[in-house]
């Protein structure tokens, strides 16, 4: 079987796509298994898997691996300078491993951290110019997402916005709570290359206190997005590639103060994610 990102009727607007999670009990290559029996087409997956083991899995399940979600916990020390050089060689290698896997995109953060303690430097950007040039070598996109830190991410939208191979990648539940509510669609897409679609309830601190326990990652329809506005946000600018979904079983608390999905199987949640899944893409499509 070829390699099904490299085929463009891979990438179409019905194509369905979770998370690969440690919040399940079942090991990745089984949650991939799991996926396509409840119906989903595709998976994304963390630095950390094993990714060429995981692309074997998907050749026989006829999986399509979406992309690769880069290391971000260190992505501060880019732009402060101690610890950079180790930060970009473990981008470098996320890269290579990506490419290796045969998966051409590959998502990043621009910034970790709700404090802004460093400045954008010229020497950051060059420092993230090496890892752009490296993923255009291999034949790898770059999306990088919607986090805390909004003002990094534009100073890289804006820095390669003549690579055609950078992009974007909207989280939605980022938006409501790192973002403030801010429209991102709406800033970058005309350069939208993935979506992570999760609920959450917005901001819980009274006095507007961002913090990531405000990013649930919870099934759709379970907090407070507007799917509908979702929907007309994401056909407006045009993007029709696969709705990937980025959730949490372990999600800590749901409407009313509790752990929604604790009492779920794997199973059974996977079954779910999938029926809104279904849900929001015919919402999408109507």
């Amino acid at each position: 079987m070829t390699n099904n990102v490299k085929d463009p009727s891979r990438r179409g607007r019905d194509l369905l796509c979770l998370n690969l999670s440690g919040d399940l009990s079942l090991s990745r290559t089984e949650q991939i298994r799991l996926f396509r029996e409840a119906g989903f087409d595709g998976f994304f997956a963390g630095y950390g898997d094993d990714l060429c083991e995981l692309r074997e899995t998907a050749e026989k399940c006829s999986a399509f691996f979406q992309s690769v979600h880069a290391p971000f916990h260190k992505l501060d020390r880019i732009w402060s300078g101690d610890g950079a050089e180790e930060t970009v060689s473990e981008l470098l290698a996320c890269v290579d491993a990506t490419a290796d896997a045969g998966v051409d995109l590959m998502i990043c953060h621009a910034y970790i951290g709700f404090e802004v303690k460093h400045p954008i430097t010229r020497e950051g950007i060059g420092l993230f110019r090496r890892v752009v040039d490296r993923a255009g070598e291999r034949g790898v996109r770059v999306a990088f997402e919607n986090t805390e830190g909004e003002e990094y991410l534009a100073a890289l939208m804006n820095e390669f916005s003549r690579d055609g191979h950078v992009g974007f990648c909207v989280d939605v539940g980022h938006e409501m709570c790192y973002n403030r509510g801010r429209d991102m669609i709406g800033v970058y897409g005309d350069r939208l290359f993935s979506t992570h679609l999760n609920d959450n309830l917005g901001i819980s601190s009274p006095d507007g206190v961002i913090t990531w326990r405000d990013d649930l990652h919870l099934l759709p329809f379970d907090g407070v997005a507007d799917w509908e506005g979702i929907a007309r946000r994401l056909n407006g600018a045009g993007f029709e590639g696969p709705l990937t979904f980025e959730l949490k079983k372990s999600s800590s608390r749901g409407r009313n103060g509790e752990a929604p999905y604790s009492s779920l199987t794997d199973e059974e949640y996977v079954g779910e994610a999938f029926r809104r899944a279904v849900r929001f893409r015919d919402i999408k499509n109507a």
